[in-house]
């Protein structure tokens, strides 16, 4: 299996292979903010957990997805994020379905996960180049994806039905390996610089 599952860990956040046993606590991040009403993205309802949990860990039976949990340093489960769209032949995934409870957002756990997803997926992966995906009206995720480095390859016009009535017009991004150097000074510099 290209990736293999590994547990992923920094000073901020550590990413845990997702399993079932997070659920209580996800069920809680998921209602805190109450994220699931966002209606521009996919975030699970408190009592959908398990389901989504079991339809991430499917897709990771089927070489599609490596699903991790979020959690503090402490071990509290925040969030769940994935590599996904996974193209072993040519060293390609994406970051992506990605959510945190409401307060972590906003701080040093999302810079230091992405960081830690892409180290692994440049430097022990060997991948030519990570993808980012978002609905084009998510203004936060997508100024959190430019914060990282990505660059906007382009939107994908109308390119998912939602299933609530709405099409999604996907953007979509990319950090290429030789961006990575750069990519990672700027993740680093972020994650030392003092916080006000």
């Amino acid at each position: 299996m290209w990736p293999a599952p590994v547990t992923l860990t920094g000073d901020h956040v550590t990413l845990a292979p997702l399993s079932l046993d997070h659920a209580p606590a996800l069920k809680k991040a998921s209602a805190d903010g109450e994220l699931h009403r966002l209606w521009y993205t996919w975030i699970p309802k408190p009592a959908d957990m398990e389901d989504e949990i079991n339809r991430r860990l499917s897709l990771q039976k089927a070489g599609a997805m490596l699903p991790f949990c979020v959690m503090t340093p402490d071990g509290t489960p925040v969030g769940m994020t994935t590599y996904m769209n996974i193209d072993a032949a040519n060293k390609r995934v994406e970051i992506g379905s990605t959510w945190y409870r409401s307060s972590v957002q906003r701080g040093p756990l999302n810079t230091e996960a992405k960081r830690l997803l892409l180290s692994h997926a440049f430097d022990d992966l060997g991948c030519i180049a990570v993808e980012f995906r978002t609905h084009f009206m998510n203004h936060q995720s997508r100024a959190a994806i430019e914060r990282l480095g990505a660059k906007l390859d382009g939107v994908l016009r109308s390119h998912m039905d939602q299933g609530n009535g709405v099409l999604r017009d996907t953007a979509v991004y990319s950090i290429i390996a030789s961006e990575w150097p750069a990519v990672r000074a700027n993740l680093t510099w972020r994650l030392e610089k003092p916080r006000k």
